[in-house]
């Protein structure tokens, strides 16, 4: 019986990035219930969207008008704000998980159940992948996520995290893996290990780039 929602390494290079939020979750339209916003005790505000399968759970077992524990997937928009993806819920004490977990409610004995609380606490964040940009000074660092391939063999493109937090400029181009916090629309870096060089990645060229495309915005922003 899993006891954590989110399951451990199994590669030393594994791509991943998955959270913890809790909050409620509250549909921008009443009749297109997977877009809306995850609304912390806080009152912050971050936009959100139901993956399908996930969808019945939500509306057959759990009271939406309460918040939870979602497990979610983290994106980031153009505007640098995050937008999460739900995938599931850690709400054992409501879901039941498996059978055994059934009997022994019935019977009293909660020992073996998984708790709802976790050791790593809310708006906990897992994120493995390429360091592509850092600005020590700056506070500001880019992560690229490669998506595992799809059953329906259509193409999964990698996607970029910002995250604020310091990383020497040396680890560019090495493969990282980061505990990150949520603190309202961003993801803060709490700790961070260095796995192993990315072969063949000219990530100092990318991180010129990079700056160069932060630079030729900042003009048009100030020619407006």
């Amino acid at each position: 019986m899993r006891n954590h929602p989110i399951t451990p390494v199994t590669e030393p290079m594994q791509y991943r990035a998955i959270g913890l939020v809790r909050g409620t979750y509250v549909p921008g339209d009443p009749n297109f219930f997977t877009k809306g916003k995850l609304v912390d005790e806080d009152g912050v505000k971050v936009e959100a969207v139901v993956l399908g399968r996930v969808m019945n759970l939500m509306q057959r077992h759990l009271e939406i008008a309460k918040p939870h524990l979602w497990v979610v997937y983290p994106r980031c928009r153009k505007d640098d704000f995050l937008h999460l993806q739900i995938v599931g819920v850690w709400e054992p004490s409501t879901l039941e998980l498996d059978k055994k977990s059934e009997v022994s409610k019935r019977e009293g004995d909660l020992s073996i159940l998984p708790k709802d609380e976790l050791p790593e606490g809310d708006d906990y964040f897992s994120i493995r992948g390429e360091l592509i940009f850092t600005k020590p000074e700056r506070g500001e660092l880019v992560v690229k996520v490669r998506q595992q391939a799809r059953t329906d063999k259509s193409k999964a493109n990698p996607f970029k995290l910002k995250l604020k937090g310091k990383i020497s400029i040396d680890c560019l181009g090495h493969f990282i893996s980061l505990d990150a916090r949520r603190y309202k629309q961003n993801l803060h870096l709490e700790n961070y290990e260095t796995i192993a060089p990315i072969p063949n990645k000219d990530i100092k060229k990318k991180q010129r780039n990079h700056d160069h495309s932060r630079k030729e915005v900042k003009k048009e922003g100030r020619g407006k």
